[in-house]
């Protein structure tokens, strides 16, 4: 009875030639693919679609028009589905963003939300705002991507209106929340600006059994990752850190990585945060100098250097001078173009 009834759901494909109104068709072939299956998430639904060995999968499901996000088990991306949708899906996780694309009925709405993730990606970088020096240049800036990014929503009246609106709505958060945090960053270049002292550390906790100052790394350069082993992003970094230490490891530069792990996060323990950034240390084979923050988020060091959020990586030169407050992380590239402009 069941193989029957699954006949009879594909009938309107092999009898007629015509969509069903009452469900969706999802399939696709996917590169170099990152798990055995592919999640649709929304509000009230999450969809577990199997994904062959070959990378290829289909399956069909009745669905509530809107924008999903669609997860591959390591990243995501944005979709709009609705009941009578029949989409083709292609991509390669090597370059996730890069390469989707969509085809059969109802493929303009998925492709805009995906030309839309590259294009304010590419508007709203972190990296070549955070290099305006002064509050009216960012403004000027986020004024200027705003109007852009308004002409690109008008771009494509072909697509729902639902997804348009949304994203009109959405723009002067986004931007705002951007806005914030690059002033964040403006006002710490000026607070801790380049060439003043450092803040220091004194006799942290490393984790070989001895403790470590920053004045007994004078004479190298500094480069400071502040992280946690529960934070995400933090861990995210850490095989493009181990590139960026191999890659310099004969020259005058010390790798110092700072667990802020605290009470807070462990249970109420501080033996516990202990333990568990042990553990990662040792479960990770991270390299460089392995420092335990004696006091979390409220160590001196920390809050000297204004951090509210992780990881944040400091440059600091051989004679305890203050490099970058908030240097580039090891998987930007800026990072290297930035060491190398200097006299290692």
């Amino acid at each position: 009875m069941k193989h029957l009834l699954l006949l009879f759901a594909f009938l309107p494909f092999i009898s007629f030639g015509q969509t069903s109104t009452d469900y969706m068709s999802l399939s696709g072939q996917i590169t170099e693919k990152s798990s055995d299956s592919l999640v649709v998430r929304g509000r009230n639904i999450k969809k577990t679609i199997r994904v062959n060995a070959d990378g290829t999968f289909r399956d069909t499901f009745s669905i509530t028009p809107g924008i999903y996000n669609l997860y591959d088990g390591n990243e995501s991306t944005s979709i709009f589905l609705r009941n009578g949708f029949d989409l083709h899906l292609t991509l390669d996780t090597r370059e996730f963003d890069e390469t989707i694309r969509y085809a059969g009925m109802g493929a303009e709405h998925s492709n805009f939300l995906a030309r839309k993730a590259l294009k304010e990606e590419q508007l709203l970088d972190f990296e070549a705002l955070g290099e305006l020096e002064d509050h009216a240049r960012l403004d000027s800036a986020m004024a200027a991507i705003g109007n852009e990014l308004k002409a690109f929503y008008a771009s494509a009246p072909e697509v729902d209106t639902l997804i348009t609106r949304e994203a009109i709505q959405n723009l002067e958060p986004m931007l705002k929340s951007y806005t914030k945090y690059l002033t964040a960053s403006i006002n710490l270049k000026h607070e801790l600006p380049t060439g003043s002292p450092s803040p220091t550390f004194t006799d942290f906790e490393n984790v070989d059994g001895n403790t470590t100052s920053l004045s007994d790394l004078k004479g190298h350069y500094v480069y400071v990752d502040v992280w946690a082993t529960w934070c995400g992003p933090c861990k995210a970094e850490i095989p493009h850190l181990k590139e960026v230490e191999q890659a310099y490891h004969d020259r005058n530069i010390r790798f110092v990585s700072m667990s802020i792990d605290d009470d807070r996060t462990h249970d109420g323990s501080w033996d516990k945060a202990r333990e568990d950034w042990k553990a990662m240390v040792a479960d990770k084979e991270l390299g460089g100098i392995q420092l335990f923050a004696p006091n979390g988020w409220k160590t001196d060091f920390v809050t000297a250097y204004k951090i509210n959020g992780i990881p944040r990586f400091i440059l600091i030169d051989p004679d305890g001078n203050i490099v970058s407050p908030d240097a580039p992380r090891p998987s930007s590239n800026k990072l290297k173009e930035l060491l190398d402009s200097l006299d290692l």
